[in-house]
């Protein structure tokens, strides 16, 4: 057919971006480089093939890469616009700090602007892989991008959505395949006009997500990055789908919908408005506060929408812009809408507001919106002037589609047997000769003549093969200059081909389903859009493709390069590209005809001898060492889909430039009328069947590689079109096409093709880069190998599992340089197998697949056997498929290292995985009897791995959500892969085509013991494979158990095993135990083994077989049984070893704490300072190092320093020109004993003759010996110094000691030669080795030990501080407890019975003390001897207080004379401190170690005290906060006691030294004075007439009676006595008026006292008075200020005595 290009509009390269915010943007992000040359899809190898780990970004720049990588690992996180804040990647940007999220990580941009900025520096075929994994994250993609130029138009983006492909429920209820860029189906348009608070973005995710979750699908404000503002993607359109599941519960439609989001103003974008209103089958438009120039917008919506939805969230009162009334109920009628089209919004939250529109919806869906497909909106999108990428080479790669795939209508079978002709019974038929040929040679018979005759009359045929059509326009495709054409012409054949086979595949499960009209109304059908919507306008381009432009150049014929490159230049349309032969590459292979013969080595270079695969041909590498042409300077390069490519000279690479549209013809109108649904079925898991007959660009490779396999024989048949066919795979290969090992349908392999092939690879790569290891990914049809390997390595394979593709398939990596260098090869071949179908009834499809998996398994250096999530019907058929190819790789020789990989976690799955990985370690280890039949593998067991990645490809819907932990999972894939990979051997191309070429010959003779059908063998060895693993693990568990015994024994030595002697004595004993242990269960189990060979059917035919794979585990189990009891034997020993160490370390470094502690809190108290970390720091560091400088380490093996001395010694010497000395080094190592001499050859010539005659040189030797003993001397500080370091010696050490010796020496100016300086160099460096080598045994010792030791260092230090702060603060309040409660009651508990105690010894001891009246008595007659006036006077006027005085002297005479006191003291001191320690005591129990509050404690202490009734607690002090705190109560507890000892001591030596009286007598409560004076006082009345006391002793007496009345004189004044007493007798002299009549007269005034008037002793004054008053009556005139009183002269008279008999008298003869 043909199709009518526009004219491009431009043809030069992309302009640069302007100056502006959008191109900062860019440049910021590290996109602008991607400007004119964009990403591509081999980008993707560096971003995410190659990187294990998923970084989280750092800088900014970084964020494209995180966005891409995170993408294809489906992470929902990958649109995340945040980065670490641990680098200044963001101070470059003008980033304000409001902009910035706070927290662990940083958000500069919004995170549409990352996914606009990605898409635009991304080309074509990037963004549609970015797009399908975008889709399956259910992240909304963008649509409509806009322009970095404010002066270009938005780009359309069809092709990226063009790769989008789900299932959707047809009318019959199955599932059908449908691409989602042509699918009919709603779509639904949301915009925004004028300010809103509601987030349009979080509606539409209500709306898109259904009833049962919420989806991020678009892009919002609530999410990280989403609040700030955006700068590139203002306009941006993003589509998102709704895809129904059948879950009625789950979904919010029945019918697919598609929804798009206007980023931004929508008036601010008329041009994307205009397409949605043209296009959308419904226009929901949120309108916020309006302005008049909305109306108008609203006005242009309301004629060009099918269907307009207005939602009301303004706010008027706030607006006082807006147009008044115009949004609001009269809306409706104003602009001619139907009823209910405008909804109330304000007030609503997003998930109300979405539940409203849904309301509106369902109404709507699925008969009342027009279907469209977004091809149609694409034509749409030219019309209203937009770009879209669809261009001019995308047009013409599908018009060479198109024309390759004429006559495909007819039938996938008929165009294969028109145009694919090789691939069919001639090649089968070929394949068959072939085997049969090869099992006569095994078997050593001629060939079968017939045989023979039947293979020539096949060839004589294939001599008349002409190219067909097809394939002749399909070769001429792939060998266009444009590399930008040829990529979309490859895109486009495998579009092309999977929609025709998609299309069958829904006519299969739907036979009904036509393209019908409705009569009453004309719409079609749901379901028939569903499959002729999707599937059947493929056919016509015009639908298919919509007529746009796109950013390419036009190409122009060049010489064809054999390096993909990029490139826009336009054919010539009336070039004639029908035949090979106009085109001359100058890199094309033009191989030798003899020299390429060469390559048939594959079947015909190898024999099969006795069961080996011997080479009888030269090496490979020596057949193609010819073939290899011009251009050697070619090397790979990552290209498209992360393959390799390669370049040799610079070459012009065209790039992708701007374009404007051009007219077009009109276009099909592809909008339908509305549709009606049918009510959906459940929803169910539905595979598609093989066909047989389906067609993929696998079989136009294939067919390409056949027709030079078959073509090609001779040289007559050699022509320029076919031979050029192997460069053109090679730069497939390098492009990331697959190609074909193997014919999976014919089961053949192309030798020759294969062979050209490798040889066009090795001679474009260098020699030295053609090292590779393989990876092969085998599994059944159902087990998405394809898509596996596209997950992890990006590579596109053939999906087996859509179509009937069956074969194996290889793809090449090239690897980065640092990969390279890490992984010892150059690139990695992956191989996927495709279209096994063990299970198959068919047995001829049965050898075909025991075939490809001998083939491929054998091939690998790693295997990847993928199990499958739902095989669990044909669990024992894929197990023995499995485990017989890896026997019969076994057999060759060439084991490869097994991972296992499942998708989901059931237990059928993990019993075939755990199944198949026992017998793949039991395959893996090297038997030893065979050889290396292909090539060397290492003796080494590899273990396999079991990954479980469930990934998307098991989700029959793109509305099902990937599994949360596939990108872990991913990750965890490829690490175990690649830690496989490095595993194995690199092999070059020429091993891996002897490797092919001999299993290929293996398989064809089926040299192998076991059948290619057989079963039986396979299952009974799985069986066996689980016995021994039985058998393995009960002796593992045998021997697990010993190893806890011999343990036992280790840890049973304790401190002895610090002996190395004793330990390593005991380590042998038991390491020989181990070994016979071992040995004697291994035999056990050989015994088992042999025994179960016997008894079983099936193997014990085979028992030659298998037999030597049992033993050679059983060996391999000895070993390294052996070995890990030996390693786990020294292993303990060193652990029991170690902790015996830390803990004498620990013990020890304790013991210095504590001494440490204890000084510290010491200080702390005494200096009233509490020290400061650091002061504090500084302590723990001089413990620390004095305790490493002098612990006492393990000797372990110590290296001499010797040889490092002598090599600082020799670059001084060096560098300091003394080379012609260097001699004498070489002795530096033996011990110096002798002292440093000077000799005569240490000085010049000049020198010595001139001092000859003084005294043989004396005085210059004498001055050198002084100099030589400083240096020495200063060494030896030197030493003293760096021996006390904490630290290992150093080399440094023996530098700065040479450097002070130069430095001394000249210093010194002395005429001394070099000689000095290198022989005291050489002395000292001789001492050095002596000295510092005892440092460096000392710190090289248990280097282990000492590093745990060094690393837990920082533990003990904030130990250290706090044990501190907690021992002063335990001190401080246990010495607040101490001074402020415990010894004042201590004290109290001494002094307060002392007092009474001096009284009772001073009433035993003085009689006045025995009663009042003695007291009295005592007192009078004291003061006659004592002859003092002042003593009368005090006594008279004052008689309490000197009554005390004079107690008080009694009191300190006695106290005084008296010791007793002080040994009371220190008696009463004993009982107290006793009870207190006993107290304390008492609340300790039970507390060691434990935490306790101390006031509760305290309190408890004091409560105990004070139950003993005469102690007395003055508790008060515990109120508040002082006493409340948290410790260790026995560390508390010692603090106590220690204080309560020094508070005893210090007492008890107080109480030991002499004590002032008086001060005793202040410290006592009690005062014995005042007791005394209570006890003595007697009565306190005073005689009314003369205030002499009264004197009766007798207690509660009524009555008062003074022995001793005074005369008045001796008062100072008469005021004193009663007045009518004084003047009762008038006219008298006082002391001579009548006593009778003043007694009366007082009796009747006092009846309380005792005055007798008829007795004239007690009325008058008794002698002793007068006495008194006679011999100081002049002085108590003159101290009471008055005359001398008038004595009778009978009272002059009155001698001492008689006073004193009187007093006696009256005291003697008292009546009471």
């Amino acid at each position: 057919m043909s199709v009518k290009f526009p004219k491009r509009l431009s043809s030069k390269r992309r302009k640069p971006p302007k100056d502006n915010a959008q191109a900062e943007l860019l440049h910021n992000l590290g996109l602008d480089v991607f400007w004119n040359a964009p990403l591509d899809p081999a980008s993707m190898l560096d971003i995410n093939t190659w990187n294990l780990e998923n970084k989280a970004p750092l800088a900014f720049k970084d964020l494209p890469s995180a966005f891409l990588r995170r993408l294809w690992l489906l992470s929902q996180d990958a649109r995340s616009p945040c980065c670490k804040p641990s680098s200044d990647a963001l101070t470059s940007l003008d980033t304000s700090p409001e902009t910035l999220n706070g927290g662990e990580s940083q958000c500069a941009i919004n995170p549409l602007d990352l996914v606009s900025a990605v898409f635009m520096s991304a080309n074509p075929f990037l963004q549609q892989e970015m797009t399908v994994h975008m889709v399956q994250c259910q992240f909304a993609v963008p649509l409509v991008l806009p322009s970095v130029d404010p002066e270009e138009a938005s780009r359309f983006l069809l092709w990226p959505l063009r790769g989008v492909v789900s299932h959707l429920l047809g009318k019959n209820g199955k599932l059908q395949e449908v691409n989602l860029a042509s699918t009919y189906m709603p779509i639904l348009s949301c915009v925004k006009l004028g300010h809103c608070n509601v987030s349009k973005s979080k509606v539409l995710n209500h709306i898109i997500s259904g009833p049962k979750s919420c989806n991020d699908t678009f892009l919002h404000r609530g999410m990280d990055g989403g609040q700030l503002p955006r700068t590139l993607s203002n306009g941006l359109l993003e589509i998102g789908w709704h895809l129904p599941t059948g879950d009625t519960a789950r979904d919010g439609f029945p019918v697919p919908v598609a929804i798009s989001n206007l980023r931004g103003e929508a008036s601010k974008h008329e041009g994307c408005l205009n397409l949605l209103c043209q296009a959308s089958s419904a226009m929901i438009v949120f309108c916020g506060n309006l302005k008049e120039k909305d109306k108008q917008l609203l006005a242009s919506c309301r004629d060009m929408a099918s269907k307009l939805i207005l939602i009301d969230i303004s706010d008027t009162e706030k607006n006082e812009h807006s147009v008044v009334g115009f949004v609001g109920v009269n809306l409706e009628q104003d602009m001619g809408l139907p009823e209910g089209s405008v909804l109330q919004g304000e007030g609503l939250s997003e998930e109300e507001l979405a539940d409203r529109i849904n309301v509106i919806l369902k109404d709507l869906l699925p008969d009342k919106l027009k279907l469209v497909t977004l091809e149609a909106a694409a034509d749409l999108a030219v019309e209203l002037g937009l770009n879209v990428d669809e261009g001019t080479v995308c047009k013409k790669a599908m018009a060479k589609v198109e024309k390759v795939l004429e006559g495909l209508e007819e039938g996938s079978a008929q165009f294969r047997e028109k145009q694919l002709p090789l691939q069919g019974p001639w090649w089968s038929k070929l394949a068959e000769m072939e085997k049969m040929e090869s099992k006569q040679r095994k078997e050593g018979k001629q060939n079968d003549p017939q045989l023979q005759n039947e293979k020539r009359d096949i060839l004589a045929e294939l001599k008349n093969y002409k190219i067909t059509s097809a394939m002749k326009t399909f070769t001429d495709a792939l060998f266009t200059i444009d590399k930008v054409e040829r990529t979309y012409f490859l895109k486009w054949m495998e579009l092309r081909l999977q929609s025709k086979q998609t299309e069958k595949q829904n006519i299969q499960q739907d036979p009904s389903t036509n393209l019908q009209t409705d009569k009453n109304n004309g719409m079609l059908e749901y379901s028939d859009y569903l499959t002729h919507g999707a599937d059947g306008d493929l056919e016509d381009s015009d639908s298919f493709c919509s007529e746009s432009t796109f950013e390419e150049e036009d190409s122009e014929e060049q010489p064809v390069d054999v390096e993909l490159q990029v490139s826009d230049q336009p054919c010539d349309n009336g070039q004639d590209l029908s035949s090979y032969g106009d085109i001359e590459p100058h890199s094309v292979s033009r191989l030798d005809p003899i020299k390429e013969e060469q390559f048939d080595l594959i079947s015909n270079g190898k024999e099969i001898q006795g069961g080996q695969i011997v080479s009888t041909s030269h090496s490979f590498d020596e057949q193609i060492s010819d073939s290899v042409l011009e251009n050697q300077n070619c090397h790979l390069e990552s290209r498209e889909n992360g393959a390799l490519s390669c370049h040799g000279t610079p070459q012009y690479e065209p790039e992708l430039r701007p374009a404007t549209p051009d007219s077009y013809s009109s276009t099909k109108q592809q909008m339908s009328p509305d549709v009606s649904v049918e009510p959906q079925l459940a929803w169910c898991l539905q595979t598609f069947e093989p066909d047989p007959f389906s067609l993929g660009l696998e079989h136009f490779l294939r067919e390409m590689g056949l027709i030079f396999e078959l073509t090609h024989n001779s040289r007559s048949s050699r022509n320029q079109k076919v031979s050029r066919l192997p460069s053109l795979a090679v730069d497939l290969l390098f492009y990331g096409v697959p190609l074909e090992l193997m014919d999976g349908d014919a089961s053949n392999i192309p030798t020759r093709w294969l062979g050209s092939i490798f040889a066009e690879l090795k001679r474009r790569l260098p020699q030295e880069q053609c090292k590779t290891r393989v990876l092969t990914n085998l599994g059944v049809h159902h087990a998405r190998n394809a898509e596996v390997l596209s997950s992890v390595f990006g590579v596109k394979f053939p999906e087996g599992g859509k179509r009937s593709t069956r074969g194996v398939y290889m793809g090449a990596l090239r690897l980065p340089d640092a990969l390279r260098m890490d992984m010892e090869c150059d690139f990695l071949l992956l191989i996927d197998v495709e279209g096994l179908c063990p299970a198959s009834q068919d047995n001829k499809t049965k050898i075909h697949d025991h075939e490809m998996a001998t083939v491929a398994a054998g091939l690998s250096n790693v295997l990847i056997q993928n199990i499958a999530s739902d095989a669990s019907s044909e669990l024992e058929t894929d197990i023995a498929f499995i485990v017989n190819a890896l026997l019969r790789v076994k057999e060759c020789g060439s084991m490869p290292n097994c991972q296992l990989l499942v998708q989901d976690e059931g237990i059928n799955t993990l019993l075939q995985a755990s199944q198949l990985k026992r017998v793949s370690e039991m395959l893996q280890t090297e038997t030893g009897d065979r050889g290396t039949l292909i090539a060397e593998q290492p003796n080494t067991k590899n273990i396999c791995c079991i990954t479980c990645v469930q990934g998307p490809w098991s989700n029959v819907s793109l509305s099902e959500p990937v599994e949360t932990q596939y990108s872990e999972a991913v990750l965890v894939l490829k690490k175990n892969l690649f830690g496989a990979l490095k595993k194995s051997t690199a092999t070059g191309l020429s091993e891996f085509m002897i490797k092919l070429s001999a299993i290929w010959d293996a398989v064809k003779e089926e040299s192998f013991s076991i059948g290619l059908q057989n079963t039986e063998i396979a299952l009974a060895f799985s069986l066996l494979c689980t016995k021994f693993s039985q058998w393995e693990t009960s002796f593992l568990e045998h021997m697990q158990s010993w190893i806890m015994g011999a343990g036992k024994k280790i840890f049973a030595t304790k401190e002895k095993a610090l002996d190395a002697g004793i330990q390593n004595n005991l380590l042998n004993e038991l390491k020989a135990e181990g070994r016979v242990e071992v040995k004697t269960e291994v035999d056990k189990l050989r015994s088992q083994a042999e025994a179960y060979l016997t008894k079983d059917d099936v193997l014990k035919e085979r028992t030659e077989t298998f037999k030597p794979i049992l033993m050679s585990n059983m060996v391999d189990l000895q070993e390294r049984v052996t070995e890990e009891i030996t390693q786990r034997l020294a292993t303990v020993g060193e652990s029991h070893c170690s902790s015996i160490q830390v803990k004498k370390f620990e013990t020890v470094l304790e013991k210095e704490q504590e001494s440490k502690l204890r000084a510290l809190v010491e200080n702390s108290i005494s200096t009233k300072l509490l020290l400061q970390d650091e002061q504090l720091e500084e302590d723990f560091e001089g413990v620390w190092s004095n305790l490493l400088s002098s612990f006492d380490f393990r000797p372990s093996e110590t290296d001499d320093i010797t040889a490092r001395v002598t090599e600082v010694l020799r670059l001084n010497l060096i560098s300091r020109g003394l080379l012609k000395h260097i001699l004498k080094i070489e002795g530096i190592g033996q011990n110096e004993t002798s002292s440093f001499q000077v000799y005569d050859e240490h000085f010049g010539y000049r020198s010595r003759l001139k001092h000859m005659f003084e005294d043989n040189n004396r005085q210059q030797r004498v001055e050198a010996q002084q100099v030589a003993c400083s240096v020495i001397k200063e060494y030896n500080h030197f030493v003293a110094e760096k021996s006390l370091l904490p630290a290992d010696f150093s080399d440094s050490y023996i530098t700065e000691m040479l450097v002070s010796v130069e430095k001394a020496l000249k210093e010194k100016c002395m005429a001394i030669k070099s000689a000095f300086e290198v022989d005291l160099k050489v002395y000292l460096c001789r001492l050095a080795c002596q000295d510092f080598q005892k440092v460096h045994d000392r710190f090289a010792k248990d280097t282990e030990l000492l590093t745990f030791i060094t690393a837990t260092k920082s533990s003990y230090l904030p130990k250290f501080i706090y044990r501190f702060r907690k021992r002063d603060q335990c001190q401080r309040v246990a010495q607040a407890f101490t001074s402020m409660i415990i010894k004042p009651t201590v004290l109290d508990y001494i002094y307060r019975p002392l007092g009474l105690r001096i009284v009772e010894e001073i009433q035993a001891k003085e009689q006045q003390y025995q009663s009042s009246c003695a007291f009295s008595q005592h007192l009078l007659e004291q003061l006659i001897h004592e002859d003092r006036f002042e003593s009368f006077l005090e006594y008279l006027l004052s008689c309490d207080s000197f009554r005390l005085s004079k107690i008080q002297e009694t009191v300190v005479a006695h106290l005084s004379e008296s010791p007793n006191s002080d040994k009371w003291r220190q008696q009463r001191l004993g009982e107290i401190v006793g009870k207190v320690a006993a107290a304390v005591s008492e609340t300790a129990e039970g507390t060691n170690g434990v935490l306790s509050d101390t006031k509760p404690l305290l309190e408890r202490v004091c409560l105990i005290l004070e139950s003993d009734g005469n102690v007395q607690v003055t508790r008060v002090s515990l109120d508040g906060p002082l006493f409340s705190i948290t410790t260790e109560w026995d560390r508390f507890v010692t603090c106590l006691m220690e204080l309560l000892a020094a508070m005893r001591l210090e007492l008890a030596q107080e109480f030991c030294q002499t004590v002032d009286v008086t001060q005793l007598l202040h410290c006592l409560p009690i005062q014995p004075h005042y007791s005394l004076l209570d006890r003595v006082r007697g009565c306190e009345k005073q005689c009314p007439l003369c205030s002499a006391p009264c004197e009766v002793q007798e207690k509660g007496h009524e009555v008062h009676s003074a022995l001793l009345h005074r005369p008045k004189d001796l008062l100072p004044s008469v005021s004193c006595r009663p007045e009518s007493v004084i003047l009762s007798i008038p006219g008298q002299n006082e002391d001579t008026q009548n006593p009778s009549v003043a007694c009366n007269d007082l009796l009747s005034l006092c009846p309380d006292w005792n005055i007798y008037p008829e007795d004239p002793d007690t009325q008058m004054p008794t002698a002793y008075w007068r006495y008194v008053l006679v011999r100081y009556n002049e002085k108590f005139a003159k101290e009471y200020e008055r005359e001398p009183a008038n004595i009778p002269e009978e009272w002059k008279m009155i001698t001492e005595e008689e006073a004193l008999h009187s007093l006696r008298e009256a005291f003697l003869n008292k009546k009471y």
